[in-house]
């Protein structure tokens, strides 16, 4: 990225602020990516966690697979998932409130005993999926705000402080040589002016 600039004292101060915001911005910017990198982590953890919870759940309910047949399928239903609305790192992502079920009736003489017992079983795993599915969800938005961040802490940190630098390197070189002639030719012009007055005086 060329950095535009003119050999003038304007455009010195321009580059000198523009740099001062990327200097103190740059630290900032870091610990956010570094901030961001844990939760991302710790997103991924958790919805591995559950996963593996759910997995270990249907596995400890194998010995029911027999009495599963007789249960009503739609029996129950998720209605609603309510999230709200949790900032990590200064990035919105969604939390679990709670889950809404919708659970049919059905007649308790009629049915077997266990079917209470099935449906808050059936309660549990589908918030234990669900609330799997929103970390997984709260990772990917962290991972994505982390990699735009680590893209601004490369542009800052390799591109534009270092282009900045350069460019108000040039301009000083430049001011500096424009000052030495300046002076040098105000010399020159100082000389020959002694001179023309000697010569003046000699006739």
């Amino acid at each position: 990225m060329a950095i535009k600039f003119q050999f003038n004292k304007t455009s010195l101060n321009d580059l000198n602020k523009q740099l001062k915001i990327r200097t103190n911005a740059l630290p900032t910017l870091k610990n956010k990516e570094s901030a961001l990198r844990v939760e991302v982590k710790r997103a991924k953890d958790k919805s591995e966690e559950l996963t593996q919870q759910l997995s270990a759940s249907l596995k400890s309910y194998d010995y029911l697979a027999a009495l599963w047949n007789e249960f009503e399928p739609g029996l129950i239903s998720v209605k609603d998932v309510v999230l709200r609305t949790d900032k990590i790192a200064g990035v919105k992502t969604p939390g679990l409130e709670e889950v809404i079920y919708d659970v049919k009736e059905f007649d308790l003489f009629k049915k077997p005993l266990w079917y209470s017992d099935g449906v808050k079983i059936l309660q549990q795993l589908a918030q234990i999926g669900i609330e799997s599915e929103i970390y997984r969800e709260k990772m990917r938005l962290l991972d994505f705000s982390r990699k735009k961040t680590t893209q601004k802490v490369n542009l800052y940190e390799k591109v534009q402080i270092p282009g900045y630098q350069e460019a108000i390197r040039k301009i000083k070189r430049y001011m500096e040589d424009e000052e030495n002639l300046s002076k040098a030719s105000q010399k020159i012009v100082k000389t020959r002016h002694l001179q023309e007055e000697e010569e003046e005086s000699n006739d």
